[in-house]
């Protein structure tokens, strides 16, 4: 049975403040970070292996689409401040506008984007069932990597089959992996919270 309309995190702390809510950003920022710290780069793509689209997935349909979206762009503005959040790199910091306006800005770009999305499906209970959380969470990822490819595409020049290969090929299956683990874990955790509050 389907919970009221509204995140998990609102349905686990109702009565949240704007200082909770701003330690919820705070502790986001600090996921998102991290997770982008488990970094492997892949050879002949200048994008690597990350942990930081699972962070995005679990932080915009656990958040909702406002502070999910609040959350992202506040690690965005944080790392191109000087903040060492973004991924590993050999060619650049994990800090500064740089990371956001290179090759692999699009996917940082599409990230914020999802997050709004996630959230905004979330908000409306697309993620307490296994086949609305699989869909919207595929829905996230196929926006991240459409940003993603798109400005790699533009930024290096390459053939539309390069940026694939380079951009996608080497992702499909840790990304079907994330989104499996997600979408199976947040119908069960939400099942937990309906058995509690009945």
């Amino acid at each position: 049975m389907s919970m009221a309309t509204g995140s998990l995190r609102q349905a686990v702390f109702p009565q949240s403040s704007a200082l909770t809510q701003a330690l919820f950003v705070l502790g986001g920022v600090g996921f998102i970070g991290a997770l982008a710290q488990i970094s492997v780069p892949v050879p002949g793509s200048p994008v690597p292996v990350t942990g930081q689209t699972l962070a995005v997935l679990l932080i915009g349909t656990t958040y909702g689409a406002r502070l999910g979206f609040l959350t992202f762009a506040t690690y965005l503005i944080s790392a191109v401040a000087g903040a060492p959040l973004f991924a590993a790199s050999a060619d650049l910091p994990s800090y500064g506008l740089a990371r956001l306006t290179g090759a692999t800005g699009g996917y940082l770009i599409g990230m914020l984007v999802a997050s709004f999305v996630l959230g905004f499906l979330a908000d409306r209970r697309a993620d307490q069932s296994f086949k609305t959380s699989y869909l919207s969470l595929l829905a996230g990822t196929i926006i991240i990597f459409a940003f993603g490819l798109t400005w790699l595409h533009l930024s290096l020049g390459l053939s539309w089959s390069a940026t694939i290969n380079a951009g996608l090929t080497p992702f499909i299956l840790g990304e079907a992996l994330k989104i499996a683990i997600t979408a199976t874990a947040l119908p069960l955790i939400w099942k937990k919270i309906s058995q509690k509050l009945k």
